[in-house]
């Protein structure tokens, strides 16, 4: 009887989580395809975001996403094999693990202070695109290192042996033997990490973006639009309809985005486990 009870409730819990994705999914499409139009993704916007499109806002938030992307990967490649090849002390290891979970549960809202005021202040460079990419790099590096970890740590042993065998030194099995096997976990990291520079807010807006007046950036120090930021403001003028349809329409881009990244790397992390099984 107790287990059936537990069965239920675990049951009761994933239909209520499940629900609750596609109810989101819902409203999204309820309240966002009306906004959608024919020039949609390739109009700039106009009117303060009435009108238009959100191409720029796009292209804002691909730039910065990438840009951390390219700032974050190597310093997670790195300490990741530092800690599976390198480091053999386990309460070393489960302490540095322990720490990037913190690094992964500090509020948003901080890391844009602190990144505002390390980059943007005494680094001197502003509210700009370089700014909010590199706090976007601190913030997805947690997500980039335990995906790259499972990877590494999930390669069965015999492929080191091997390795050995051959009398190949470390930094060569590294890069013939661990890396070419971890390339999809490599892979699915990076789409994590993109997913979830897609969805952050807090931190850009202090230090990369702004809601208008901005296209390409043009130099180091401009700021770009994104759709985060033009989703925040257009949401505050609820008295106009115009604002907030567009603000539907913005959000279901951005939704669409993150949703394309996700299952991305959920395809490539099907990879992973395939390859571990055979």
């Amino acid at each position: 009887m107790a287990e059936k009870m537990v069965r239920v409730l675990i049951g009761c819990i994933t239909f209520l989580i499940v629900a609750l994705l596609f109810s989101i999914l819902g409203v999204m499409l309820l309240k966002g395809l009306p906004a959608m139009h024919a020039g949609f993704l390739f109009e700039e916007s106009r009117d303060f975001g009435r009108a238009g499109g959100v191409y720029y806002q796009s292209i804002g938030t691909l730039i910065l996403m990438g840009v951390a992307v390219l700032w974050s990967l190597p310093v997670a490649l790195g300490s990741v094999l530092f800690q599976t090849e390198y480091l053999d002390t386990g309460k070393l290891k489960t302490f540095l693990t322990q720490l990037t979970y913190i690094l992964n549960a500090t509020p948003t809202i901080l890391f844009g202070l602190v990144g505002y005021l390390l980059f943007g202040v005494y680094l001197d460079t502003g509210v700009s695109w370089v700014t909010g990419s590199l706090i976007l790099a601190v913030m997805i590096l947690p997500t980039l290192q335990v995906s790259i970890r499972e990877a590494v740590e999930a390669l069965p042993e015999k492929y080191r042996e091997a390795g050995m065998a051959l009398g190949l030194s470390r930094p060569t099995q590294i890069w013939r033997i661990i890396l070419p096997q971890s390339f999809y976990g490599i892979v699915t990291g990076v789409f994590l990490g993109l997913a979830r520079a897609a969805g952050e807010t807090a931190a850009i807006m202090f230090t990369a973006t702004t809601f208008s007046g901005i296209q390409f950036p043009q130099s180091f120090s401009d700021p770009v639009p994104t759709l985060q930021t033009h989703i925040l403001v257009l949401a505050q003028e609820a008295s106009n309809p115009e604002s907030i349809a567009q603000a539907w329409g913005a959000g279901l881009v951005l939704l669409g985005l993150v949703f394309l990244l996700t299952l991305t790397a959920w395809a490539f992390r099907a990879r992973v486990v395939m390859e571990s099984e055979l």
